[in-house]
Protein backbone atom coordinates (compact mmCIF):
# COMPACT_ATOMS: atom_id res chain seq x y z
CA UNK A 1 0.00 0.00 0.00
CA UNK A 2 1.69 3.22 -1.01
CA UNK A 3 1.59 6.23 1.72
CA UNK A 4 -0.49 8.51 -0.06
CA UNK A 5 -2.47 11.43 1.91
CA UNK A 6 -5.28 10.30 3.15
CA UNK A 7 -8.22 12.28 1.47
CA UNK A 8 -11.76 10.39 3.69
CA UNK A 9 -13.43 12.79 4.75
CA UNK A 10 -13.89 11.17 8.12
CA UNK A 11 -13.29 13.53 11.08
CA UNK A 12 -11.87 12.01 13.88
CA UNK A 13 -11.80 12.92 17.64
CA UNK A 14 -8.25 11.04 18.52
CA UNK A 15 -8.07 10.80 22.82
CA UNK A 16 -5.17 10.19 24.50
CA UNK A 17 -3.86 10.93 28.28
CA UNK A 18 -0.78 11.83 26.60
CA UNK A 19 1.09 14.20 23.83
CA UNK A 20 4.93 14.18 23.02
CA UNK A 21 4.39 16.89 20.47
CA UNK A 22 7.50 18.70 21.36
CA UNK A 23 10.65 17.73 23.45
CA UNK A 24 10.11 21.29 25.48
CA UNK A 25 6.28 20.19 26.41
CA UNK A 26 6.40 17.94 29.39
CA UNK A 27 3.19 16.40 28.56
CA UNK A 28 3.99 12.75 28.37
CA UNK A 29 5.67 9.89 29.86
CA UNK A 30 6.57 7.62 27.30
CA UNK A 31 5.95 5.24 24.42
CA UNK A 32 1.95 6.23 24.43
CA UNK A 33 2.92 9.64 24.22
CA UNK A 34 5.42 9.59 21.72
CA UNK A 35 2.81 7.58 19.41
CA UNK A 36 0.44 10.41 19.45
CA UNK A 37 2.66 13.18 19.26
CA UNK A 38 3.97 11.22 15.58
CA UNK A 39 0.54 10.24 15.08
CA UNK A 40 -0.95 13.97 14.99
CA UNK A 41 2.13 15.21 13.32
CA UNK A 42 1.42 12.37 10.04
CA UNK A 43 -2.12 13.81 10.36
CA UNK A 44 -1.06 17.00 9.63
CA UNK A 45 1.10 15.82 6.98
CA UNK A 46 -1.54 14.16 4.77
CA UNK A 47 -4.33 16.43 5.29
CA UNK A 48 -6.53 14.26 7.51
CA UNK A 49 -9.53 15.96 10.10
CA UNK A 50 -7.87 14.71 13.37
CA UNK A 51 -8.62 16.52 16.21
CA UNK A 52 -6.05 15.58 19.23
CA UNK A 53 -7.95 15.76 23.12
CA UNK A 54 -5.65 15.49 25.87
CA UNK A 55 -4.98 17.01 29.15
CA UNK A 56 -2.66 20.17 30.21
CA UNK A 57 0.03 18.50 32.71
CA UNK A 58 0.87 21.61 35.12
CA UNK A 59 4.11 19.54 36.25
CA UNK A 60 4.08 16.62 33.76
CA UNK A 61 5.04 13.12 34.52
CA UNK A 62 7.38 14.78 36.53
CA UNK A 63 12.01 14.33 36.48
CA UNK A 64 13.94 12.40 38.48
CA UNK A 65 17.01 13.19 40.45
CA UNK A 66 20.26 11.24 41.48
CA UNK A 67 21.23 11.74 44.94
CA UNK A 68 24.89 11.18 45.93
CA UNK A 69 24.34 7.65 47.48
CA UNK A 70 22.44 6.69 43.58
CA UNK A 71 18.86 6.81 44.77
CA UNK A 72 16.45 8.14 42.07
CA UNK A 73 13.82 10.62 43.75
CA UNK A 74 11.14 12.39 41.69
CA UNK A 75 10.84 16.04 41.40
CA UNK A 76 8.17 18.29 40.06
CA UNK A 77 7.79 21.94 38.85
CA UNK A 78 4.99 24.13 37.25
CA UNK A 79 5.56 24.53 33.32
CA UNK A 80 4.09 27.06 31.61
CA UNK A 81 3.33 27.38 27.57
CA UNK A 82 3.15 30.60 26.10
CA UNK A 83 2.56 29.54 22.68
CA UNK A 84 -0.72 27.91 23.76
CA UNK A 85 -4.04 29.66 22.22
CA UNK A 86 -6.79 30.34 24.29
CA UNK A 87 -9.92 29.51 22.77
CA UNK A 88 -11.91 31.34 25.11
CA UNK A 89 -13.87 28.26 25.90
CA UNK A 90 -14.78 26.27 29.15
CA UNK A 91 -16.56 23.25 29.95
CA UNK A 92 -17.52 21.31 33.12
CA UNK A 93 -17.53 17.74 35.03
CA UNK A 94 -18.72 16.52 37.73
CA UNK A 95 -16.16 15.48 40.27
CA UNK A 96 -17.66 13.15 43.82
CA UNK A 97 -20.78 15.86 43.14
CA UNK A 98 -18.53 19.35 42.66
CA UNK A 99 -18.48 21.15 39.41
CA UNK A 100 -14.99 21.33 38.46
CA UNK A 101 -14.61 23.95 35.39
CA UNK A 102 -12.21 22.84 32.42
CA UNK A 103 -10.21 25.55 30.66
CA UNK A 104 -9.87 24.48 27.03
CA UNK A 105 -6.17 25.41 25.75
CA UNK A 106 -5.37 25.05 21.69
CA UNK A 107 -1.56 23.59 20.34
CA UNK A 108 -2.17 25.66 17.02
CA UNK A 109 1.33 24.17 15.54
CA UNK A 110 -0.27 21.78 13.48
CA UNK A 111 -2.74 23.15 11.36
CA UNK A 112 -5.64 21.22 9.91
CA UNK A 113 -4.90 18.13 13.29
CA UNK A 114 -5.00 20.37 16.08
CA UNK A 115 -4.17 19.34 20.13
CA UNK A 116 -6.98 20.78 22.75
CA UNK A 117 -6.21 20.23 26.07
CA UNK A 118 -8.26 20.51 28.87
CA UNK A 119 -7.08 22.37 32.27
CA UNK A 120 -8.26 22.47 35.73
CA UNK A 121 -5.37 24.73 37.35
CA UNK A 122 -7.99 27.96 36.91
CA UNK A 123 -9.58 30.19 39.65
CA UNK A 124 -12.98 28.67 39.18
CA UNK A 125 -12.21 25.32 41.03
CA UNK A 126 -10.69 26.91 44.38
CA UNK A 127 -14.17 27.46 45.67
CA UNK A 128 -15.15 23.67 44.58
CA UNK A 129 -12.26 22.16 46.04
CA UNK A 130 -8.51 23.20 45.74
CA UNK A 131 -7.61 19.27 45.15
CA UNK A 132 -9.62 19.33 42.23
CA UNK A 133 -8.19 22.27 41.32
CA UNK A 134 -4.76 19.77 41.06
CA UNK A 135 -6.34 17.35 38.79
CA UNK A 136 -4.75 18.18 35.68
CA UNK A 137 -1.45 18.90 37.81
CA UNK A 138 0.32 15.00 37.67
CA UNK A 139 0.48 13.00 34.80
CA UNK A 140 -0.37 9.12 36.06
CA UNK A 141 0.16 11.13 39.78
CA UNK A 142 -1.55 10.23 42.42
CA UNK A 143 -4.14 7.66 43.83
CA UNK A 144 -6.91 6.06 42.19
CA UNK A 145 -9.73 8.96 43.00
CA UNK A 146 -6.69 11.12 41.36
CA UNK A 147 -6.79 8.78 38.47
CA UNK A 148 -10.17 8.81 38.18
CA UNK A 149 -10.65 12.58 38.20
CA UNK A 150 -8.09 12.67 35.47
CA UNK A 151 -9.97 9.95 33.47
CA UNK A 152 -13.48 12.22 33.90
CA UNK A 153 -11.89 15.47 32.46
CA UNK A 154 -10.15 13.66 29.33
CA UNK A 155 -13.39 12.08 28.58
CA UNK A 156 -16.10 13.19 29.63
CA UNK A 157 -15.00 16.88 29.31
CA UNK A 158 -13.47 16.05 26.09
CA UNK A 159 -16.68 15.32 24.95
CA UNK A 160 -17.85 18.57 25.90
CA UNK A 161 -15.39 20.72 24.63
CA UNK A 162 -16.13 19.17 21.01
CA UNK A 163 -19.38 20.06 21.18
CA UNK A 164 -18.54 23.40 22.75
CA UNK A 165 -16.34 23.99 20.16
CA UNK A 166 -18.76 23.10 17.50
CA UNK A 167 -16.51 20.50 16.38
CA UNK A 168 -18.48 18.02 14.29
CA UNK A 169 -16.86 14.50 14.62
CA UNK A 170 -17.77 10.84 13.15
CA UNK A 171 -15.59 8.43 14.75
CA UNK A 172 -13.84 8.79 18.51
CA UNK A 173 -10.70 7.47 18.71
CA UNK A 174 -10.02 6.19 22.08
CA UNK A 175 -5.84 5.74 22.09
CA UNK A 176 -5.79 3.13 25.80
CA UNK A 177 -8.38 2.37 28.16
CA UNK A 178 -7.76 5.87 29.64
CA UNK A 179 -11.14 7.61 27.27
CA UNK A 180 -13.14 5.17 28.13
CA UNK A 181 -15.59 7.80 30.20
CA UNK A 182 -15.84 9.75 27.23
CA UNK A 183 -18.20 6.70 25.69
CA UNK A 184 -20.22 7.20 28.95
CA UNK A 185 -20.94 10.46 28.03
CA UNK A 186 -22.12 9.40 24.33
CA UNK A 187 -24.15 7.68 25.73
CA UNK A 188 -25.69 10.09 28.36
CA UNK A 189 -26.28 12.15 25.37
CA UNK A 190 -28.26 9.37 23.77
CA UNK A 191 -30.36 8.53 26.90
CA UNK A 192 -31.00 12.26 27.29
CA UNK A 193 -32.51 12.55 23.81
CA UNK A 194 -35.00 9.10 24.65
CA UNK A 195 -32.58 6.06 24.03
CA UNK A 196 -32.98 3.27 26.33
CA UNK A 197 -29.33 1.89 27.71
CA UNK A 198 -29.12 -0.63 25.15
CA UNK A 199 -29.89 1.47 21.98
CA UNK A 200 -27.76 4.22 23.56
CA UNK A 201 -24.78 1.80 23.72
CA UNK A 202 -25.10 0.17 20.34
CA UNK A 203 -25.17 3.74 19.12
CA UNK A 204 -22.57 5.09 20.86
CA UNK A 205 -20.16 1.49 19.49
CA UNK A 206 -20.54 2.67 15.89
CA UNK A 207 -18.74 5.73 16.91
CA UNK A 208 -15.96 4.68 18.27
CA UNK A 209 -12.73 2.99 17.52
CA UNK A 210 -10.26 1.67 20.33
CA UNK A 211 -6.32 0.88 20.86
CA UNK A 212 -4.69 -1.50 23.58
CA UNK A 213 -1.07 -0.96 23.91
CA UNK A 214 0.10 -2.74 26.38
CA UNK A 215 -0.31 -6.75 27.79
CA UNK A 216 1.26 -5.36 30.74
CA UNK A 217 -1.36 -5.88 33.49
CA UNK A 218 -0.44 -2.36 34.82
CA UNK A 219 -1.26 -0.82 32.13
CA UNK A 220 -5.03 -2.27 31.96
CA UNK A 221 -6.57 -0.50 34.79
CA UNK A 222 -9.14 -1.72 36.89
CA UNK A 223 -11.13 0.49 39.66
CA UNK A 224 -14.09 -0.66 41.97
CA UNK A 225 -17.55 -0.11 40.66
CA UNK A 226 -18.04 1.75 43.87
CA UNK A 227 -15.15 3.99 42.89
CA UNK A 228 -16.30 5.10 40.03
CA UNK A 229 -20.10 5.72 41.18
CA UNK A 230 -18.67 7.74 44.20
CA UNK A 231 -15.81 9.73 41.82
CA UNK A 232 -19.45 10.54 39.77
CA UNK A 233 -17.27 8.95 36.60
CA UNK A 234 -20.93 6.84 35.75
CA UNK A 235 -23.02 10.01 34.40
CA UNK A 236 -26.02 8.48 36.02
CA UNK A 237 -25.33 4.58 34.82
CA UNK A 238 -26.46 1.65 37.32
CA UNK A 239 -24.09 -0.49 38.38
CA UNK A 240 -25.56 -3.34 36.34
CA UNK A 241 -25.26 -1.12 33.49
CA UNK A 242 -21.31 0.04 34.36
CA UNK A 243 -20.64 -3.92 34.72
CA UNK A 244 -21.98 -4.81 31.64
CA UNK A 245 -19.53 -2.66 30.21
CA UNK A 246 -16.09 -2.94 31.97
CA UNK A 247 -17.07 -5.79 34.24
CA UNK A 248 -16.67 -5.71 37.84
CA UNK A 249 -13.81 -4.74 38.77
CA UNK A 250 -14.20 -2.20 36.38
CA UNK A 251 -11.22 -2.98 33.53
CA UNK A 252 -10.89 0.50 31.43
CA UNK A 253 -9.76 -1.62 28.84
CA UNK A 254 -12.51 -4.36 28.59
CA UNK A 255 -14.73 -1.17 28.37
CA UNK A 256 -12.91 0.18 25.71
CA UNK A 257 -13.35 -2.96 24.19
CA UNK A 258 -17.26 -3.48 24.58
CA UNK A 259 -17.51 0.64 23.68
CA UNK A 260 -16.26 0.13 20.11
CA UNK A 261 -17.20 -1.14 16.56
CA UNK A 262 -13.65 -1.53 15.96
CA UNK A 263 -10.67 -2.61 17.97
CA UNK A 264 -6.49 -2.99 16.80
CA UNK A 265 -3.62 -4.22 18.57
CA UNK A 266 -0.09 -2.04 17.60
CA UNK A 267 1.63 -5.24 16.01
CA UNK A 268 1.10 -8.50 15.02
CA UNK A 269 2.40 -10.45 17.46
CA UNK A 270 0.75 -8.16 19.87
CA UNK A 271 -2.55 -8.63 18.21
CA UNK A 272 -2.22 -12.39 18.74
CA UNK A 273 -1.57 -11.76 22.29
CA UNK A 274 -4.22 -9.56 22.78
CA UNK A 275 -6.67 -11.67 21.46
CA UNK A 276 -5.64 -14.42 23.80
CA UNK A 277 -5.69 -12.13 26.47
CA UNK A 278 -9.35 -11.00 26.41
CA UNK A 279 -10.50 -14.09 24.92
CA UNK A 280 -13.40 -14.62 27.36
CA UNK A 281 -14.72 -11.01 27.24
CA UNK A 282 -17.68 -11.14 25.25
CA UNK A 283 -19.48 -9.00 23.15
CA UNK A 284 -15.92 -7.47 21.97
CA UNK A 285 -15.07 -7.11 18.07
CA UNK A 286 -11.47 -8.97 17.17
CA UNK A 287 -8.30 -7.03 17.88
CA UNK A 288 -7.06 -6.43 14.92
CA UNK A 289 -3.38 -5.47 13.97
CA UNK A 290 -2.18 -2.30 12.59
CA UNK A 291 0.88 -2.06 13.80
CA UNK A 292 2.92 1.05 14.67
CA UNK A 293 4.90 3.82 12.87
CA UNK A 294 7.22 6.67 13.38
CA UNK A 295 7.27 10.28 12.10
CA UNK A 296 10.76 9.90 10.12
CA UNK A 297 10.91 13.84 9.60
CA UNK A 298 11.07 13.61 13.85
CA UNK A 299 13.08 11.07 14.48
CA UNK A 300 15.36 10.09 10.91
CA UNK A 301 18.44 11.95 9.72
CA UNK A 302 17.01 12.07 6.28
CA UNK A 303 20.51 12.36 4.67
CA UNK A 304 21.16 8.97 5.24
CA UNK A 305 17.73 7.48 2.80
CA UNK A 306 18.96 10.19 0.41
CA UNK A 307 22.47 8.67 -0.06
CA UNK A 308 21.10 5.03 0.10
CA UNK A 309 23.32 3.67 -2.88
CA UNK A 310 26.43 5.01 -1.39
CA UNK A 311 27.85 2.89 1.78
CA UNK A 312 30.36 5.37 2.11
CA UNK A 313 28.14 8.35 2.60
CA UNK A 314 25.85 6.65 4.91
CA UNK A 315 29.08 5.43 6.78
CA UNK A 316 30.52 9.28 7.11
CA UNK A 317 26.43 10.76 8.28
CA UNK A 318 26.57 8.33 10.59
CA UNK A 319 30.13 8.66 12.37
CA UNK A 320 29.02 12.34 12.26
CA UNK A 321 25.93 11.43 14.24
CA UNK A 322 27.62 9.15 16.81
CA UNK A 323 30.12 12.06 17.41
CA UNK A 324 27.10 14.34 18.38
CA UNK A 325 26.09 11.64 20.63
CA UNK A 326 29.04 11.33 22.48
CA UNK A 327 30.24 14.84 22.73
CA UNK A 328 26.33 15.19 24.01
CA UNK A 329 26.94 12.19 26.73
CA UNK A 330 30.20 13.74 27.87
CA UNK A 331 28.08 17.09 27.86
CA UNK A 332 25.29 15.58 30.44
CA UNK A 333 27.13 12.98 32.30
CA UNK A 334 31.48 13.93 32.29
CA UNK A 335 31.61 9.98 30.34
CA UNK A 336 34.40 10.31 27.77
CA UNK A 337 33.49 7.27 25.22
CA UNK A 338 35.64 6.69 21.98
CA UNK A 339 34.46 7.11 18.71
CA UNK A 340 36.21 3.92 17.42
CA UNK A 341 34.72 1.67 20.07
CA UNK A 342 31.10 -0.27 19.21
CA UNK A 343 28.12 1.97 20.71
CA UNK A 344 24.61 0.22 22.22
CA UNK A 345 22.05 2.41 23.00
CA UNK A 346 19.30 1.19 25.76
CA UNK A 347 16.20 4.02 26.20
CA UNK A 348 12.73 2.68 27.42
CA UNK A 349 10.84 3.60 30.47
CA UNK A 350 12.43 1.82 33.57
CA UNK A 351 10.54 -1.35 34.20
CA UNK A 352 11.69 -5.01 35.09
CA UNK A 353 10.05 -6.77 31.97
CA UNK A 354 11.82 -4.78 29.74
CA UNK A 355 15.53 -5.85 31.10
CA UNK A 356 18.09 -3.29 30.87
CA UNK A 357 20.64 -5.22 32.27
CA UNK A 358 20.44 -8.50 30.73
CA UNK A 359 23.87 -8.23 29.25
CA UNK A 360 24.96 -7.33 33.10
CA UNK A 361 22.98 -10.45 34.89
CA UNK A 362 26.36 -12.26 35.33
CA UNK A 363 29.15 -9.80 36.07
CA UNK A 364 31.94 -11.84 35.30
CA UNK A 365 30.56 -12.61 31.33
CA UNK A 366 30.11 -9.09 30.52
CA UNK A 367 33.58 -8.45 32.23
CA UNK A 368 35.10 -10.71 29.57
CA UNK A 369 32.89 -9.52 26.50
CA UNK A 370 33.91 -5.62 27.50
CA UNK A 371 38.12 -6.88 27.55
CA UNK A 372 37.29 -8.87 24.44
CA UNK A 373 35.67 -6.00 22.39
CA UNK A 374 35.68 -2.85 24.92
CA UNK A 375 31.53 -2.94 24.40
CA UNK A 376 29.58 0.75 25.25
CA UNK A 377 26.84 0.95 26.66
CA UNK A 378 24.56 3.83 26.73
CA UNK A 379 20.64 3.94 29.00
CA UNK A 380 18.42 6.44 30.03
CA UNK A 381 14.75 5.98 30.99
CA UNK A 382 12.49 6.91 33.67
CA UNK A 383 10.74 4.96 36.00
CA UNK A 384 6.97 5.65 37.07
CA UNK A 385 6.63 7.85 39.77
CA UNK A 386 5.30 5.11 41.68
CA UNK A 387 7.09 2.63 40.53
CA UNK A 388 9.75 1.58 43.24
CA UNK A 389 11.08 -1.52 41.59
CA UNK A 390 11.22 0.72 38.50
CA UNK A 391 13.53 2.98 40.57
CA UNK A 392 15.62 0.66 41.46
CA UNK A 393 15.93 -0.85 37.66
CA UNK A 394 17.75 2.65 37.33
CA UNK A 395 19.75 2.47 40.62
CA UNK A 396 20.97 -0.84 39.51
CA UNK A 397 22.02 0.71 36.01
CA UNK A 398 23.63 3.94 37.90
CA UNK A 399 25.80 1.75 39.92
CA UNK A 400 27.36 -0.23 36.92
CA UNK A 401 28.12 3.15 35.42
CA UNK A 402 30.18 4.12 38.54
CA UNK A 403 31.86 0.61 38.51
CA UNK A 404 32.57 0.58 34.58
CA UNK A 405 32.70 3.87 33.96
CA UNK A 406 34.82 3.49 30.64
CA UNK A 407 31.63 1.29 29.51
CA UNK A 408 28.30 2.12 30.95
CA UNK A 409 27.07 5.32 30.78
CA UNK A 410 23.36 6.37 32.19
CA UNK A 411 21.58 9.71 31.10
CA UNK A 412 18.95 11.09 33.61
CA UNK A 413 15.71 12.64 32.89
CA UNK A 414 15.07 10.66 29.42
CA UNK A 415 13.16 12.90 27.42
CA UNK A 416 12.90 13.29 23.03
CA UNK A 417 16.11 15.11 22.82
CA UNK A 418 17.99 12.37 24.45
CA UNK A 419 15.76 9.57 22.33
CA UNK A 420 16.85 11.36 19.30
CA UNK A 421 20.62 11.65 19.65
CA UNK A 422 20.50 8.04 20.76
CA UNK A 423 18.24 6.49 17.83
CA UNK A 424 20.56 8.67 14.96
CA UNK A 425 24.34 8.24 17.11
CA UNK A 426 24.29 4.58 18.94
CA UNK A 427 26.01 1.30 16.42
CA UNK A 428 23.40 -0.99 18.26
CA UNK A 429 19.86 -0.40 19.48
CA UNK A 430 19.31 -3.38 22.32
CA UNK A 431 15.59 -4.41 22.89
CA UNK A 432 15.55 -6.91 25.41
CA UNK A 433 11.70 -6.97 26.81
CA UNK A 434 10.58 -10.62 28.68
CA UNK A 435 8.40 -11.70 25.21
CA UNK A 436 5.39 -11.55 24.89
CA UNK A 437 5.00 -8.14 27.07
CA UNK A 438 6.20 -5.85 24.52
CA UNK A 439 3.42 -4.71 22.25
CA UNK A 440 5.32 -2.52 19.66
CA UNK A 441 8.81 -0.61 20.56
CA UNK A 442 9.18 2.24 18.18
CA UNK A 443 12.49 3.56 19.14
CA UNK A 444 13.55 0.07 17.45
CA UNK A 445 11.65 1.58 14.06
CA UNK A 446 13.89 5.10 14.54
CA UNK A 447 17.03 3.62 15.23
CA UNK A 448 16.66 1.08 12.01
CA UNK A 449 15.63 3.92 9.70
CA UNK A 450 18.92 5.67 10.85
CA UNK A 451 20.92 2.91 10.52
CA UNK A 452 21.62 1.87 13.53
CA UNK A 453 21.28 -1.89 13.67
CA UNK A 454 18.52 -3.54 15.99
CA UNK A 455 19.90 -6.51 18.48
CA UNK A 456 16.57 -7.54 19.91
CA UNK A 457 14.25 -10.26 20.81
CA UNK A 458 11.70 -11.40 18.52
CA UNK A 459 8.91 -9.04 20.38
CA UNK A 460 6.85 -6.26 19.29
CA UNK A 461 7.84 -5.12 15.96
CA UNK A 462 10.68 -6.66 15.41
CA UNK A 463 9.16 -10.23 14.13
CA UNK A 464 7.65 -8.31 11.08
CA UNK A 465 11.19 -6.78 9.99
CA UNK A 466 13.81 -9.20 11.12
CA UNK A 467 15.88 -10.86 8.66
CA UNK A 468 18.49 -12.31 11.19
CA UNK A 469 21.78 -10.86 10.21
CA UNK A 470 20.97 -8.56 7.07
CA UNK A 471 19.59 -5.76 8.87
CA UNK A 472 20.35 -6.78 12.16
CA UNK A 473 19.80 -9.18 14.80
CA UNK A 474 17.52 -11.43 16.63
CA UNK A 475 18.64 -13.51 20.34
CA UNK A 476 16.80 -16.18 21.96
CA UNK A 477 14.63 -17.49 19.59
CA UNK A 478 11.30 -16.40 20.43
CA UNK A 479 11.48 -18.60 23.48
CA UNK A 480 8.53 -18.38 25.81
CA UNK A 481 8.66 -19.46 29.62
CA UNK A 482 5.90 -19.00 32.46
CA UNK A 483 9.67 -18.72 34.47
CA UNK A 484 10.98 -15.56 34.45
CA UNK A 485 14.30 -16.93 36.21
CA UNK A 486 14.45 -19.39 32.80
CA UNK A 487 13.38 -17.37 30.28
CA UNK A 488 16.29 -14.56 31.43
CA UNK A 489 19.02 -17.08 31.49
CA UNK A 490 18.13 -18.46 28.14
CA UNK A 491 17.86 -14.92 26.59
CA UNK A 492 21.07 -13.60 28.42
CA UNK A 493 23.36 -16.42 27.25
CA UNK A 494 22.07 -16.06 23.63
CA UNK A 495 22.40 -12.22 23.66
CA UNK A 496 25.91 -12.68 24.65
CA UNK A 497 26.18 -15.62 22.03
CA UNK A 498 24.55 -13.32 19.18
CA UNK A 499 27.18 -10.77 20.08
CA UNK A 500 30.28 -12.42 21.08
CA UNK A 501 29.97 -14.20 17.31
CA UNK A 502 27.91 -11.52 14.87
CA UNK A 503 27.74 -8.45 15.84
CA UNK A 504 31.21 -7.74 17.34
CA UNK A 505 32.96 -9.05 14.53
CA UNK A 506 30.93 -7.90 11.76
CA UNK A 507 31.35 -4.58 13.39
CA UNK A 508 35.10 -4.86 14.02
CA UNK A 509 36.80 -6.88 11.37
CA UNK A 510 34.02 -7.00 8.71
CA UNK A 511 33.24 -2.74 8.03
CA UNK A 512 31.79 -3.09 4.56
CA UNK A 513 29.25 -6.08 6.08
CA UNK A 514 28.21 -3.44 8.41
CA UNK A 515 27.68 -0.59 5.90
CA UNK A 516 25.41 -3.15 3.81
CA UNK A 517 23.83 -4.26 7.03
CA UNK A 518 23.07 -0.63 7.60
CA UNK A 519 21.55 -0.13 3.82
CA UNK A 520 19.30 -2.84 4.63
CA UNK A 521 18.35 -1.69 7.57
CA UNK A 522 16.94 1.33 5.95
CA UNK A 523 15.94 0.49 3.22
CA UNK A 524 13.55 -2.98 4.54
CA UNK A 525 11.84 -0.37 7.59
CA UNK A 526 11.62 2.90 5.38
CA UNK A 527 8.28 2.56 4.04
CA UNK A 528 6.48 -0.19 6.19
CA UNK A 529 7.33 1.35 9.42
CA UNK A 530 6.51 4.73 8.42
CA UNK A 531 3.44 6.48 10.56
CA UNK A 532 1.63 7.52 6.93
CA UNK A 533 1.17 3.82 6.55
CA UNK A 534 -0.36 3.16 10.00
CA UNK A 535 -2.66 6.27 9.53
CA UNK A 536 -4.00 4.71 6.24
CA UNK A 537 -4.82 1.87 7.83
CA UNK A 538 -6.62 3.41 10.19
CA UNK A 539 -9.17 4.94 7.98
CA UNK A 540 -9.05 2.10 6.28
CA UNK A 541 -9.71 -0.45 8.46
CA UNK A 542 -10.62 1.20 11.66
CA UNK A 543 -12.53 4.97 10.95
CA UNK A 544 -14.66 3.75 7.79
CA UNK A 545 -17.94 4.77 8.52
CA UNK A 546 -20.33 1.45 9.17
CA UNK A 547 -23.66 1.00 6.67
CA UNK A 548 -25.95 2.03 9.74
CA UNK A 549 -24.74 5.36 10.15
CA UNK A 550 -24.76 6.05 6.56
Amino acid sequence: MKNEPCKQLTRVAYFCMEYALQSSMKTFAGGLGILAGDYMKAAKDSSCSVIGIGILWKQGYGGQAVDSTGRVHDKYCNYKYDFLQDTGVKVTVDIKDKEVTCKVWKVDCFGNSPVYLLDTDIPENDNANVKLRWVTSKLYGGVEEERLAQEIVLGVGGVRALRKLGIETDVYHFNEGHAAFAGFELIREKMAGGLDFEEALERTREQIVFTTHTPVKEGNEKHPINALVYMGANLGLSGQQLERIGGSPFNMTVAGLRLCKAANAVSRLHAVTANKMWENIEDRPYIIPITNGIHRPTWVDMRLHRHIADGETIWKHHQENKKKLLSFVHKRTGHKLLEESITIGFARRAVDYKRPDLFMRNIEDFEALVKKWNVQIIFSGKAHPLDDSGKRVLENLIALSKKYPQNVVFIKNYDMEIAQRLVQGCDVWLNSPRRPNEACGTSGMKAAMNGVLNLSVLDGWWPESCIDGVNGWQFGDGFESTDAGIVDEWDRKKLIEVFDNHVAPTYYEDRQRWIEMMRSSINTTWDAFDIKRMINEYYEKMYTPSEKNR
